[in-house]
């Protein structure tokens, strides 16, 4: 099998509500229904929903046509302040769902302190996948611990639609090596719809204003060098990658400047490192690779 189609199988999380896209739920959820059918479904991770819109989500799930209500459609939901509330509305969701192949089975929600990481893990069913995103901008091992103590899983924030949403580089390094030597698996999110590292526009608005973002190939091959035994230092420089012909995929791996990561390495690092990203868009990231030669036609229609 191809390294790019192991790399991001199921790793696309489609955040199409979210900026820079801001999507209305009835666009979104009709594009995710469109994406399951599609050639490149494979490459198809959850459908991200805040609770605070699942009304709108019921509404928007009847308009569903009807040869698509038995594709499963899984879903994540990011929580508010009010967490056992939230866990509420999950349940009753799932349980009026539980015939009709829509299902919450992921929740993401926010925490800075080891004792709110706890009190989500005591409201939290074990049931739900529980991404808890933490900031980065300070020592995160300990908040880290606590997520792996709990059995529950890391979130990172990668981006925004302003430049200083944009982590230094030498902060997600640290957070990538803290959640490795932790065993403690985590998605990402934001400013990810790139493959490659690079100044792009953070919005979609016309004249909107320009930065440089970290590209989600990048970071899934840092995880992959990381947890293969590489220095910090050279880690760096995977992430700050920003030549297409830096990297080279076939039927055997991935090379990133004479460094090789095999199938196994690859396939491991997506099930015990970095799970998913999320992106407001789903066709642009795959789009990128084909332009990059990265993912041939065949393959990504395969």
């Amino acid at each position: 099998m191809n390294a790019i189609r192991i790399l991001l199988s199921e790793s696309i999380d489609y955040a199409g509500l979210f900026p820079p896209a801001e999507l209305d739920m009835g666009t979104a959820l009709n594009n995710y229904a469109q994406y399951l059918v599609g050639p490149s479904s494979w490459a198809l991770g959850r459908f991200i929903v805040p609770v605070s819109r699942l009304a709108e989500l019921e509404v928007a799930l009847q308009r569903i046509p009807s040869r698509q209500l038995e594709l499963p459609r899984r879903f994540a939901a990011l929580l508010g302040k009010d967490v056992e509330e939230d866990v509420q509305l999950l349940e009753a969701f799932n349980r009026h769902h539980s015939d009709r192949g829509a299902t919450i089975d992921s929740v993401e929600v926010k925490a800075t302190s080891e004792n709110s990481i706890g009190a989500i893990t005591r409201v939290v069913p074990a049931s739900f996948e529980t991404y808890i995103e933490i900031p980065i901008d300070r020592e995160p091992g300990g908040l880290i611990a606590a997520i792996g103590q709990g059995g529950r899983r890391a979130k990172v924030r990668t981006g925004g639609v302003t430049q200083d949403a944009f982590p230094p580089t030498a902060d997600l390094v640290r957070f990538l090596r803290e959640a490795a030597h932790r065993g403690v698996p985590f998605k990402a999110t934001a400013g990810l719809h790139h493959p490659l590292r690079a100044a792009y526009r953070l919005t979609y608005a016309e004249g909107g204003p320009s930065g440089t973002m970290f590209g989600f190939l990048n970071l899934l091959l840092a995880v992959a060098f990381l947890r293969s035994g590489m220095k910090d230092p050279e880690v760096a420089q995977v992430l700050e990658e920003g030549e297409p012909d830096g990297f080279q995929a076939d039927d055997s791996g991935i090379t990133w400047r004479k460094r090789f990561l095999d199938l196994k390495v690859l396939g491991d690092m997506r099930r015990l490192g970095m799970i998913s990203f999320g992106s407001c868009s789903f066709t642009e990231p795959l789009s990128d690779l084909e332009a990059l030669h990265l993912l041939p036609l065949q393959v990504r229609q395969a």
